[in-house]
Protein backbone atom coordinates (compact mmCIF):
# COMPACT_ATOMS: atom_id res chain seq x y z
CA UNK A 1 0.00 0.00 0.00
CA UNK A 2 1.80 3.59 -0.92
CA UNK A 3 1.53 6.24 1.35
CA UNK A 4 -1.04 9.22 1.51
CA UNK A 5 1.06 11.94 -0.36
CA UNK A 6 -0.53 15.86 0.53
CA UNK A 7 -2.00 15.50 -3.16
CA UNK A 8 -3.61 12.44 -2.81
CA UNK A 9 -5.14 13.66 0.36
CA UNK A 10 -5.94 17.09 -1.01
CA UNK A 11 -8.23 15.09 -3.53
CA UNK A 12 -10.32 13.79 -0.57
CA UNK A 13 -13.51 14.93 1.64
CA UNK A 14 -12.61 15.45 5.05
CA UNK A 15 -15.52 15.70 8.27
CA UNK A 16 -13.43 18.44 10.20
CA UNK A 17 -16.13 20.58 11.84
CA UNK A 18 -15.03 21.71 15.27
CA UNK A 19 -12.10 20.41 15.11
CA UNK A 20 -10.15 22.29 12.10
CA UNK A 21 -10.40 25.69 13.32
CA UNK A 22 -10.32 29.42 11.04
CA UNK A 23 -7.08 30.65 12.83
CA UNK A 24 -8.70 34.23 11.52
CA UNK A 25 -11.36 33.52 13.76
CA UNK A 26 -10.04 33.25 16.85
CA UNK A 27 -9.46 35.82 19.44
CA UNK A 28 -6.48 37.47 20.12
CA UNK A 29 -4.76 35.90 22.68
CA UNK A 30 -6.37 32.36 22.32
CA UNK A 31 -9.23 31.93 24.73
CA UNK A 32 -8.62 27.93 25.13
CA UNK A 33 -11.85 27.23 28.23
CA UNK A 34 -13.74 28.14 24.77
CA UNK A 35 -11.88 26.89 21.91
CA UNK A 36 -12.57 23.58 25.08
CA UNK A 37 -15.47 24.21 26.87
CA UNK A 38 -13.18 23.72 29.74
CA UNK A 39 -9.95 25.11 31.84
CA UNK A 40 -7.78 22.17 31.81
CA UNK A 41 -4.25 22.23 30.88
CA UNK A 42 -3.37 22.51 27.29
CA UNK A 43 -0.57 20.73 25.26
CA UNK A 44 0.62 22.22 21.77
CA UNK A 45 2.22 20.35 18.63
CA UNK A 46 4.18 21.89 16.05
CA UNK A 47 3.83 20.35 12.89
CA UNK A 48 1.32 17.48 13.42
CA UNK A 49 1.66 15.84 9.81
CA UNK A 50 -0.61 12.89 9.66
CA UNK A 51 -1.91 13.44 13.73
CA UNK A 52 -0.58 10.30 15.08
CA UNK A 53 1.12 12.07 18.12
CA UNK A 54 -1.44 13.27 18.67
CA UNK A 55 -4.22 10.32 18.60
CA UNK A 56 -2.46 8.37 20.51
CA UNK A 57 -1.27 10.83 23.36
CA UNK A 58 -5.06 13.20 23.25
CA UNK A 59 -6.53 9.23 23.43
CA UNK A 60 -4.44 8.60 26.65
CA UNK A 61 -5.15 11.72 28.42
CA UNK A 62 -8.57 12.72 28.05
CA UNK A 63 -7.50 14.83 30.86
CA UNK A 64 -5.50 17.42 28.83
CA UNK A 65 -6.09 19.35 25.81
CA UNK A 66 -4.31 19.08 22.88
CA UNK A 67 -3.76 21.93 20.50
CA UNK A 68 -2.19 20.65 16.86
CA UNK A 69 -1.08 23.49 14.14
CA UNK A 70 -0.38 22.02 10.50
CA UNK A 71 0.38 24.81 7.85
CA UNK A 72 -0.05 22.05 5.06
CA UNK A 73 -3.99 21.94 4.11
CA UNK A 74 -4.26 17.99 3.29
CA UNK A 75 -2.71 17.40 6.58
CA UNK A 76 -4.67 19.60 8.55
CA UNK A 77 -7.68 18.06 7.27
CA UNK A 78 -7.02 14.71 7.45
CA UNK A 79 -5.21 15.05 10.91
CA UNK A 80 -9.46 16.70 11.69
CA UNK A 81 -11.01 13.83 10.19
CA UNK A 82 -8.81 11.38 12.44
CA UNK A 83 -9.77 12.92 15.02
CA UNK A 84 -13.66 12.91 14.54
CA UNK A 85 -13.23 9.84 13.73
CA UNK A 86 -11.48 8.53 16.37
CA UNK A 87 -14.41 10.80 18.96
CA UNK A 88 -11.84 12.34 20.31
CA UNK A 89 -13.51 15.88 22.20
CA UNK A 90 -10.25 17.02 23.54
CA UNK A 91 -7.63 17.78 20.42
CA UNK A 92 -7.69 20.83 18.06
CA UNK A 93 -5.94 21.70 14.96
CA UNK A 94 -5.44 24.89 13.74
CA UNK A 95 -3.72 25.60 9.64
CA UNK A 96 -1.48 28.51 11.04
CA UNK A 97 2.26 29.43 10.62
CA UNK A 98 3.78 28.56 14.22
CA UNK A 99 6.28 31.63 15.05
CA UNK A 100 3.57 34.03 13.95
CA UNK A 101 1.03 32.61 16.03
CA UNK A 102 3.12 32.24 19.25
CA UNK A 103 3.88 36.21 18.87
CA UNK A 104 0.46 36.87 17.91
CA UNK A 105 -2.17 34.59 19.46
CA UNK A 106 -0.92 33.39 22.74
CA UNK A 107 -1.04 34.75 25.72
CA UNK A 108 1.50 33.99 28.65
CA UNK A 109 1.58 31.42 30.80
CA UNK A 110 -1.37 29.64 28.71
CA UNK A 111 0.48 26.20 27.14
CA UNK A 112 1.91 23.20 29.28
CA UNK A 113 3.70 21.78 26.89
CA UNK A 114 5.08 22.22 23.70
CA UNK A 115 5.98 19.64 20.91
CA UNK A 116 7.96 19.83 18.19
CA UNK A 117 8.75 16.18 16.75
CA UNK A 118 11.04 16.18 13.51
CA UNK A 119 11.05 19.62 12.14
CA UNK A 120 12.02 20.65 8.89
CA UNK A 121 16.22 20.71 9.39
CA UNK A 122 17.11 22.77 6.46
CA UNK A 123 20.29 21.00 6.08
CA UNK A 124 21.71 24.01 3.23
CA UNK A 125 23.51 26.46 4.56
CA UNK A 126 21.83 29.01 2.94
CA UNK A 127 18.30 28.01 4.28
CA UNK A 128 19.04 27.29 8.26
CA UNK A 129 18.09 30.87 9.43
CA UNK A 130 14.85 29.29 8.01
CA UNK A 131 14.86 26.86 11.10
CA UNK A 132 12.33 26.53 13.24
CA UNK A 133 14.43 26.57 16.81
CA UNK A 134 16.12 29.99 16.76
CA UNK A 135 16.45 31.84 20.09
CA UNK A 136 13.99 34.33 19.06
CA UNK A 137 11.62 31.46 18.59
CA UNK A 138 12.59 29.82 21.94
CA UNK A 139 11.88 33.00 23.76
CA UNK A 140 8.43 33.42 22.42
CA UNK A 141 8.16 29.43 23.87
CA UNK A 142 9.29 29.81 27.45
CA UNK A 143 7.24 33.30 27.72
CA UNK A 144 4.11 31.15 26.85
CA UNK A 145 4.73 27.89 29.16
CA UNK A 146 3.63 27.91 32.44
CA UNK A 147 6.03 27.53 35.08
CA UNK A 148 7.02 23.69 35.80
CA UNK A 149 5.90 23.77 31.62
CA UNK A 150 8.05 22.19 28.92
CA UNK A 151 9.42 21.89 25.72
CA UNK A 152 10.10 18.67 23.89
CA UNK A 153 11.86 18.44 20.78
CA UNK A 154 13.16 15.40 18.35
CA UNK A 155 15.23 15.27 15.35
CA UNK A 156 16.88 12.61 12.96
CA UNK A 157 19.40 15.29 11.49
CA UNK A 158 22.47 15.47 13.48
CA UNK A 159 23.92 18.88 12.20
CA UNK A 160 20.28 20.36 13.58
CA UNK A 161 20.19 18.41 16.91
CA UNK A 162 24.06 20.46 16.98
CA UNK A 163 22.78 23.39 16.77
CA UNK A 164 19.69 23.12 18.75
CA UNK A 165 21.74 22.62 21.74
CA UNK A 166 23.35 25.31 21.06
CA UNK A 167 20.32 27.57 20.86
CA UNK A 168 19.05 26.18 24.02
CA UNK A 169 22.09 26.81 25.75
CA UNK A 170 22.31 30.19 25.36
CA UNK A 171 18.51 30.97 26.21
CA UNK A 172 17.79 31.78 29.83
CA UNK A 173 14.99 30.03 32.21
CA UNK A 174 15.20 26.62 31.22
CA UNK A 175 16.80 23.37 32.80
CA UNK A 176 17.61 20.13 30.99
CA UNK A 177 15.31 17.42 32.13
CA UNK A 178 15.30 14.02 30.81
CA UNK A 179 13.17 13.65 27.55
CA UNK A 180 9.77 11.53 28.66
CA UNK A 181 8.80 8.76 27.34
CA UNK A 182 5.27 10.08 25.86
CA UNK A 183 3.23 6.84 23.97
CA UNK A 184 3.02 3.34 24.62
CA UNK A 185 4.44 2.01 21.45
CA UNK A 186 8.56 1.38 21.08
CA UNK A 187 10.51 4.97 20.50
CA UNK A 188 9.63 8.44 22.60
CA UNK A 189 6.83 9.73 20.95
CA UNK A 190 5.34 7.35 18.19
CA UNK A 191 5.21 10.03 15.01
CA UNK A 192 5.30 8.38 11.82
CA UNK A 193 9.01 9.55 11.43
CA UNK A 194 10.10 8.44 14.11
CA UNK A 195 8.77 5.07 13.47
CA UNK A 196 10.12 5.17 9.67
CA UNK A 197 13.76 6.06 10.85
CA UNK A 198 13.99 4.01 13.73
CA UNK A 199 13.01 1.17 11.14
CA UNK A 200 15.86 2.29 9.27
CA UNK A 201 18.08 2.38 12.07
CA UNK A 202 18.63 5.57 12.21
CA UNK A 203 19.47 7.52 15.05
CA UNK A 204 16.96 9.99 16.61
CA UNK A 205 18.04 13.01 19.24
CA UNK A 206 15.77 14.13 21.95
CA UNK A 207 15.89 17.37 24.00
CA UNK A 208 13.90 18.68 26.68
CA UNK A 209 13.48 21.53 28.59
CA UNK A 210 11.12 23.26 31.57
CA UNK A 211 10.82 26.44 32.38
CA UNK A 212 11.93 27.09 36.09
CA UNK A 213 10.69 30.77 36.00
Amino acid sequence: MRPETPSKLKRRKWETAGILLDADRLPSPVDFAAMFGNTRPVELEIGSGKGTFLLARASARPEVNFLGLEYAAAYAGYCADRFRRAKLTNVRILRVEAGAFFKAALAPHSLQRVHVYFPDPWPKRRHQRRRLIQPAFVDLVRRVLRPGGQLLIVTDHFDYARHIRRVLQDVAGFVRIPTPRLVETEGLVGTNFERKYRAQGRPVYSLALMRYV
